[in-house]
């Protein structure tokens, strides 16, 4: 008699792709935060922030910088018997005002994009605006520099003219140049609010260096006061 094998019923059940909750993963949830709605300003929001070490390693380097110029000054203004005083060129003060205020419009800017990102949309208007006002400061800054030193070259005070007139220059200089990459901070912040990836903590970031050129600034410009 044959008999007859019957298929056992498929009991398995299908596995459905568990849903992976923002933050959960291994990966510091950054693969995990894909807003139903594509909101990319939603991503922004609530995706960890990038570790800001960077930013404040790359401050600590520069107060070493100048504060290891600052000593050399001292000592090259004690052991000196050719150390001439020289009047500093009227425009400073102008840039010194300059760059503090654009400290005040970039808190002004920070708080407008946060209120912006926060979905504040209705109520907040071109978030970017001050962004473009910090950076135009920021650039009559370096100019404001440069026509100091085309004063000093007027007056025949040069780089190697004498000890006051070379640190003149030296400290001015690596000022501007570190305001340049703070200006060079500020275009990535604005490029990236236009397309919509900009994260908090990178404007944060970009605030916090600013911030630290304006304190540095009234630092260079008192001791060159006193100094020279």
């Amino acid at each position: 008699m044959a008999t007859t094998i019957h298929e056992p019923p498929n009991t398995e059940v299908r596995r459905q792709p568990a849903r992976r909750e923002a933050g959960n993963s291994g990966n510091g949830g950054w693969q995990n935060l894909a807003p139903s709605e594509g909101n990319l300003r939603a991503v922004d929001e609530y995706s960890p922030p990038p570790s800001s070490s960077a930013i404040w390693v790359g401050i600590a380097a520069i107060t070493m910088s100048f504060a290891a110029f600052t000593s050399a000054l001292i000592v090259r203004q004690g052991s000196s018997t050719d150390w001439r005083h020289i009047t500093l060129p009227s425009i400073l003060y102008l840039s010194t005002l300059l760059l503090l205020v654009s400290s005040v419009t970039l808190e002004v800017s920070r708080r407008r994009v946060a209120s912006f990102m926060g979905g504040l949309k209705g109520q907040v208007a071109s978030p970017g605006r001050w962004l473009y006002v910090t950076l135009s400061l920021g650039l009559l800054f370096v100019a404001c520099q440069y026509i100091a030193w085309l004063q000093l070259r007027s007056k025949g005070l040069y780089l190697a003219t004498n000890p006051n007139s070379s640190f003149f220059y030296v400290f001015t200089a690596m000022h501007a140049l570190h305001v340049l990459g703070g200006l060079g901070g500020l275009v990535r912040v604005i490029r990236k609010l236009s397309t919509s990836v900009l994260r908090r903590s990178t404007l944060d970031a970009t605030s916090y260096y600013w911030h630290f050129m304006g304190v540095l600034w009234l630092y260079l410009f008192l001791l060159l006061w006193m100094k020279l």
